[in-house]
Order: structure tokens, then sequence, then C-alpha cells
């Protein structure tokens, strides 16, 4: 029995996941390195986010100072609400307010890449597409009957699923091809991939905003392990030369 529940405390994660749409998820070449598209990721991030959402585990001057922007720099154009440099991102909508809303208190996004994926986000941000049905007129490929608009439809424009006629089998039939703008918003479409890229770079730095520390530790760790290993297996056959 505790063999099977420890089994399942591992399998019902999954579950809930899988669980949803099985849409392909398109790959998020993402660059935590790239400090340049952290910093317009994390300009999308406040502009278009933060005024429903927030990222409350993580601090303005930890993210500043990560992505190389300087605090007053970020303090003028990232913070809206008055907040100091030091507070944590909290968003601007009231608890109540979005419940009364949309239904729902709104998830907060500090660790939504690690327990989403950064594959998922990327797809998701991209597959909004109209649907009148819906009580904000949008539903998405990767989160059908999702509960909140199109947030970045002023930089997309209005997205439509797309069909073509194709000869197939002898028959003209019709054929999904995907996701298209109408044209009216700001960004082409390569553009637009581009700063979803961008957003989802920064949202996976805001879920683990040590990670690259961590991974330059573990890189000396090993290479400490893997020199003293040698001088380990010089010392051990010395000690036993004499035996052997």
């Amino acid at each position: 029995m505790r063999k099977l529940v420890v089994l399942l405390s591992f399998l019902v994660p999954s579950l809930v996941f899988a669980a949803g749409s099985n849409y392909p998820l398109d790959k998020a070449e993402y660059d935590l390195t790239d400090q340049a598209s952290l910093q317009r990721g994390a300009q999308i991030f406040m502009n278009y986010c933060m005024g429903c959402h927030q990222a409350q585990y993580q601090r303005y001057q930890r993210t500043f100072e990560d992505i190389g922007v300087p605090l007053e720099l970020g303090q003028e154009n990232l913070q809206f609400t008055g907040e100091k440099v030091g507070d944590y991102m909290k968003g601007a909508m009231p608890k109540a307010s979005a419940e009364k809303w949309f239904g729902t208190a709104v998830p907060d996004l500090t660790l939504v890449a690690r327990v989403r994926g950064a594959d998922w986000l990327y797809t998701y941000l991209r597959t909004f597409y109209v649907d009148e049905n819906r009580p904000f007129g949008v539903n998405n490929k990767v989160f059908p009957d999702v509960g909140m608009p199109h947030a970045l439809q002023e930089l997309q424009g209005v997205p439509y699923d797309s069909h073509e006629e194709r000869l197939i089998d002898g028959e003209m039939k019709e054929v999904y091809v995907g996701i298209k703008s109408d044209g009216s918003g700001t960004l082409s479409p390569e553009e637009y991939d581009q700063a979803v890229l961008d957003l989802v770079n920064f949202m996976v730095y805001l879920g683990e905003p040590s990670r690259l520390e961590a991974e330059g530790i573990g890189r000396w760790v090993i290479t400490f392990i893997l020199v003293f290993f040698v001088f380990a297996y010089l010392l051990k056959k010395e000690y036993w030369r004499d035996v052997h």
C-alpha cells in the first residue's frame, strides 16, 4: 500500500496535465544568457501581464539586477503603481475585483514556466483564436475554454483559424493550416513569435532566477570531483602497490 501511494504521488501531476489538450507543442528555443531577450521579455511582462497577474515571489530589484537593467531605469519604465524597487512584483488588480470579473482569482506567474514548461507557454501564447461563444471572444488550442482574454492581441492582431482548399486523393478538401492574424497587430508574424519567445525566456528566468549561477557552480563541482578522482585513484594504486 505504501509503495502504491508513493507511485500515485508521482503519477497524479502527470495525469492532471495529460487531461488537457493534446495539441502538439512547439519548441521554445529560449536562452537565459541573452540579456537583451530577457529585457524585452520583462517589458512585455510588465506591460501586458502585470495588469492582472503578478509574480509575487520575485522582487523588482533582483530582477533588474539579474537582467542588466539599471535600478533607476527599471523603476521609471517597468514599475507603474508606485512600488519600491525592493518590493515584490505584485499585480495591479485587486483579488476581489479579479474574482468578480473572471470568476476566480488570477494565478500567480512566478513559477508557471516550471509548472507548465517553456514549450507549453510558447505554444499557448501563439494559439489564441477567435471564438464568439467564449466570454472574451477567444479560445485557445492548448488550453480549451480558456478563461482569459488574448492579452497580446494588440501585438499579434486578431487571430483566426485558417483553412485552405487542397487536392487530396483526387478531391478538393478543406484542410486546417493553423492560426493566422488579420494583420491588424503592431508586429509581423515573425516579430510576434520572437516577442513571445522573449516573454517565455523571461518567465523561465522568473521560475528559477539562480539557474545560471547554479549551473556554473555545478560545472565547477563536477570538475573538482573529476580531478579529485584522478588523485584518489593514483593514491589508491600507491597504497596497494605492495599488496598486489
